[in-house]
Order: C-alpha cells, then structure tokens, then sequence
C-alpha cells in the first residue's frame, strides 16, 4: 500500500490501556483545530468519513472497520499496556467504581447465579481471589483484543508505559508527527496531552473530574513488579506467558514469574 497524506487519524486503545485519557486528548485536539471526531465500530461503513475534510475515528478495542486498516489517506494510533497492569487495574476498577457507562458490570448473568460481574467480585474473599477471577473474565477479553491487532503500514504503535515516563511528551510529539499531523497541531496535541495527564494537569487527584477518578486510582508503569502476588504471577505465566512475549513484555513466557516469586 502506498501511504498519501492523511486526512484520517484512527485512535485506538483497550480497555485500561489509556482510553480515557487518550480520549479527552484528542476530543479536545479536535475541537481545537476544528476536525470531527467520531467513534466507529467493525461494522461502522466508510461514509463517517467526509468526503473532503478531515477526521478523528475513535475505537476504544481497537476493532477497527478493515476498511480503515487499510486506507492510503488514514494512519492510525494503537496503544497498549501491560497486560499485567492492566490486570491490576482493571481488577481494582470493577470492584470499586459506581461509575454506570459500564453496562457489563452491572448486568446480571446466569453463569454468575444472577449476580452482576461486580457484586461477584466485591462478594469474593480478597484481592487475590479477585485477581483470579478477572483473569478469566473481562482481563481476558482484554488481553485477546490486544493479541489480534496485527500492525499495517499505515499504524503508529505506542506503549503506555513510554507515554507515563519521564520523556512521555517527546514520545506523543513524535506520535502526532507520524499521524502526519503539521506543527501548529502538533504543538495544540501536546498541550491537551499535558493537561490530561497524571503527571501534569490532573497529578492532584482534587482537579480530575468524577469519571476520571472513577477510572483511575494509580496510572503508573509496572505496577505488577510490587504489587501482583507471586502466586498470581506464576497462575499469569502459565495461563498468558505466550501473549506477554506476543506484545514484545517478556522475552520468555515464565521466567520473569519465577524472577518475582524469588524476589519476594
């Protein structure tokens, strides 16, 4: 495929890989250099693309319309995490937020005796319990999303923990650029990245709004390295050793589970 100059940003992320973050970014870079923004889905059909203008096509899976994938005039940005933070973080998310966008958390299901996916969670004995139960619930259906991305020609690919580090806006500058977005915008992009961001306009957690602090307790990088249980960790290797080589984490799928388990 010969790349042309893109008119079409696609912005995709998993769930808590930086959705919403990445979101009020680029909601707010939209606005600001007046480009629509639109959320699509695998069936959405290409005429959410203007026939001249340009557009930010948003899909919070990343489960993107082929089409796009393979669009000359688009490019697209996914993000990805740690599968193993985002364990961690999607465990604490589900047991502790009352925020309603979240329709499965609430829904009763047969295979759970009629309760909702939370109240099991909250119902079970600790947090290590928790853990084992997201790991085959919603953490797993995470993680499969993640698996089945395959890079295009036209896709920039970004890791979370690079955007939360010490040099995370030349990293997203440099993203901004690869979207081919000009300079001006560039400039517009990192500002909102800043003011989003965990470590720069929300760092106090009294300046972040309901849903963000509903979403977000601690954004930091590798927070399984002190946090996720030895035993856990060797359930994990076994279970999701394959995918954490997969998406470039690991080198070997269980030795950095023996590494934490001697280590404690």
């Amino acid at each position: 495929m010969e790349l042309v100059a893109p008119r079409i940003y696609g912005i995709g992320t998993h769930h808590k890989t930086g959705t919403l973050w990445m979101r009020a970014v680029f909601r707010q870079l939209a606005e600001a250099i007046g480009v629509a923004f639109r959320q699509v889905h695998p069936n959405s059909a290409p005429d959410v693309v203007p026939v001249a203008d340009r557009v930010f096509l948003a899909q919070w899976s990343s489960a993107f319309p082929a089409w796009l994938r393979f669009r000359p005039d688009a490019r697209v940005l996914h993000v990805v995490r740690d599968p193993r933070d985002v364990l961690l973080s999607g465990m604490r998310y589900h047991r502790d937020t009352d925020a309603t966008e979240e329709g499965f958390l609430h829904a009763p299901r047969d295979d759970l005796g009629g309760r909702s996916y939370q109240s099991h969670l909250r119902a079970l004995p600790d947090d290590a319990a928790r853990l084992r139960f997201e790991m085959t619930g919603r953490h797993a259906e995470t993680l499969a999303e993640m698996t089945a991305w395959t890079p295009g020609p036209n896709t920039i690919e970004a890791r979370y923990e690079a955007l939360v580090g010490p040099n995370g806006q030349d990293v997203f500058r440099e993203h901004l650029r690869d979207l081919g977005m000009p300079e001006p915008e560039v400039e517009r992009g990192l500002r909102a990245f800043w003011e989003h961001s965990l470590q720069g306009g929300l760092a106090r957690p009294e300046t972040r709004r309901f849903r963000v602090r509903s979403h977000v307790a601690d954004g930091a990088a590798t927070q399984w390295k002190t946090q996720l249980p030895a035993d856990i960790a060797r359930d994990y290797a076994a279970r999701y050793g394959d995918a954490l080589v997969a998406l470039g984490y690991e080198t070997h799928p269980t030795r950095w589970a023996e590494r934490l388990a001697d280590a404690a």
